[in-house]
């Protein structure tokens, strides 16, 4: 979680979006490559229903999930038994849930991808569909849910940059890479399967990765906002008192 990355992707941002943004046809002719894959029942975009690439979006979307469960469970430990000392470092559990939760969740699912009008690839007139093609800038579409800027999939993939950022520092280039070739990886399988254009693929991870740039800074790095586990573990437990003050004191009313 160094400058260089933050710069490297505010880089890539701003070249992705002043290319897409001036040249929009550049997303439709990456689209229509892969638009022009037909299976043996004439459906478009095949890719999308061809089975090994269906096993391996689903397979990179378990990556996250069993990555984040660590932490939610030590999480919802500590709010059951709040006394007990956490199963895994309080910053850790803040940090990856906390990530989790602005990321592939707040800012994409609930923000971006039901407000953000864009059309996917596989819906705009240019490949069959009835819905006409907005640039990545454009929140002026016709779709009204679940859109395609950005991508929910590929923002999940590269929320394993945040678990990868807490790997041992023998560990950490080999964690980054393989996060960012998991984020790769399904960005490619999502945009040739037309369900969405590079642009939204390339800020699906950018987004992320500020995100947990910031949190890891806020948590780890500055000074004046720095944690430590202590204290993290001591917040959760006043937070979690009250409630557990409460169910014993009822269990304890009800066997008298």
């Amino acid at each position: 979680m160094s400058r260089t990355g933050l710069i490297v992707a505010l880089i890539i941002a701003a070249a992705t979006g002043l290319v897409f943004g001036f040249y929009p046809e550049l997303d439709l002719r990456v689209a229509r490559y892969f638009y022009g894959f037909v299976d043996a029942s004439r459906n478009v975009f095949s890719w999308r229903i061809y089975p090994p690439l269906m096993m391996a979006r689903d397979a990179g979307l378990w990556i996250g999930a069993l990555l984040i469960a660590p932490a939610v469970a030590a999480l919802l430990v500590k709010f059951i038994l709040p006394k007990r000392e956490m199963l895994i470092s309080g910053r850790a559990t803040v940090f990856l849930v906390a990530t989790m939760a602005l990321a592939p969740g707040l800012l994409v699912n609930v923000l971006l991808k039901d407000h953000w009008d864009r059309p996917r690839p596989i819906d705009v007139t240019q490949f069959g569909g009835t819905d006409h093609f907005v640039a990545w800038w454009d929140s002026r579409g016709a779709c009204l849910n679940n859109c395609s800027f950005v991508s929910g999939d590929v923002a999940g993939a590269f929320w394993t940059i945040a678990p990868a950022a807490l790997a041992p520092p023998q560990w950490r280039a080999l964690a980054y890479g393989a996060a960012l070739m998991l984020g790769t990886g399904m960005a490619a399988m999502r945009v040739m399967a037309g369900g969405h254009f590079v642009s939204d693929v390339v800020f699906a991870g950018i987004f992320t990765f500020l995100i947990i740039w910031i949190g890891y800074g806020l948590i780890y790095r500055w000074p004046r906002t720095r944690f430590t586990d202590e204290r993290v573990e001591r917040a959760i437990e006043r937070i979690a008192m009250p409630g557990y003050d409460f169910i014993v004191g009822w269990f304890g009313r009800k066997r008298k």
